[in-house]
């Protein structure tokens, strides 16, 4: 198996670095940024919840305009299940295969998109009760009826099965026990974020146990991490540098905003201010000070250096057990192209070639 590599788009420019915009459509964006990760050699890109965006007719846009990209759709479970099973198959078919349903559950709840479910163990106890209902209706021939403490169907049925067989592979996200014990049972991908590697290998552990306490196969992990490059370390943290300035100076960020507040709801966002207490910097070039200023609301901690350090740092994750990797730049284009010329050639060379010497060793 080779090393995944997952970026981002987004329906227009945006990171970190600059203040926020109203929410609009640039295709053009779309379409550069997409083409520039498919001839990257990237294998898909996530397609996020945020802004308010349809991350499936996004995912369908950009999948019509690419020949190879895959898409990995945040999708938040709380709607109607029969609905999701049939559009995300229909896409399916018409990406012949190319996506992948990634589930939020979600720090908290949020009522601007109707969820007022605000208790973290029922929001996942209904993110069970959905991903049980979208595989079923997915792999099932004959209408079933499902009671359950959130949905009630009677006769469930889809004609409309996906294109990849036996269903649309399905990834997972989350922190806590509860996301551990839901996203165990029902995903094949299960994605953590940038942590030092002692913290990282103890979550793998974590995630490894709860499968195989629910007599399930381990999921595959996905590590999400930003990355900065320099062609030297000096020019590589000078930029990180002015990158952390843009952030601390952005309005949108900060203790008192939304995104600030996410951080104290979230164990991930915790578990990242944490390690970022004992030092701003881990390991090799795991760097923690772009997650505090940003309220680590998500993957807010970032890789610092030379090609040569950062595709070390990618590596040393691999050996803990990292098969895909989730990278995103504050510049998404020229940080897109970049990470296809340096990076992910590397990476998968020289895991290719570990692999090859313990075969033959």
């Amino acid at each position: 198996m080779t090393i995944e590599f997952v970026g981002m788009i987004n329906p227009s420019e945006w990171t970190e670095t600059r203040p926020a915009a109203r929410a609009q459509f640039d295709i053009a964006h779309i379409l550069r940024l997409s083409r520039a990760h498919e001839e990257a050699g990237f294998d898909r890109v996530l397609v996020t919840t945020g802004g308010g965006v349809d991350g499936l007719q996004l995912a369908a846009f950009a999948a019509a305009h690419t020949d190879r990209l895959g898409f990995m759709i945040a999708h938040r479970p709380g709607s109607a299940p029969s609905v999701a099973a049939r559009t995300f198959a229909t896409l399916d078919h018409l990406s012949q295969g190319r996506i992948r349903l990634h589930a939020v559950t979600g720090i908290t709840e949020e009522p601007e998109d109707g969820d007022t479910l605000s208790d973290k163990a029922s929001r996942y106890a209904r993110t069970d009760e959905y991903l049980e209902i979208v595989r079923r209706l997915w792999t099932e021939d004959a209408p079933f009826d499902f009671e359950g403490r959130f949905y009630k169907l009677r006769g469930a049925f889809s004609p409309v099965k996906p294109f990849q067989k036996p269903q649309i592979p399905v990834s997972f996200g989350g922190s806590s026990e509860h996301a551990y014990q839901v996203g165990v049972k029902h995903a094949d991908l299960y994605g953590i974020w940038g942590e030092p590697l002692e913290d990282t290998r103890q979550q793998i552990a974590a995630i490894h146990a709860a499968a195989k306490a629910a007599d399930r196969p381990a999921p595959r992990i996905s590590l999400s991490v930003r990355l900065i490059l320099g062609a030297t370390e000096d020019v590589a943290w000078d930029r990180a540098h002015r990158i952390l300035a843009a952030i601390e100076a952005n309005p949108q960020f900060g203790p008192d905003t939304p995104f600030g507040k996410r951080a104290a709801k979230g164990t991930g966002g915790q578990r990242l201010l944490a390690a970022a207490a004992r030092g701003d910097r881990h390991d090799r070039a795991l760097w923690m000070p772009t997650a505090v200023a940003s309220g680590a609301y998500g993957d807010t901690t970032a890789l610092v250096g030379t090609p040569e350090t950062v595709v070390a740092a990618l590596l040393d994750y691999v050996e803990l057990g990292v098969t895909t990797f989730i990278n995103r730049g504050y510049d998404p284009y020229y940080d897109a192209v970049d990470y296809g010329r340096w990076l992910i050639p590397a990476v998968r060379a020289e895991v290719a070639g570990r692999r090859l010497s313990r075969r033959l060793g």
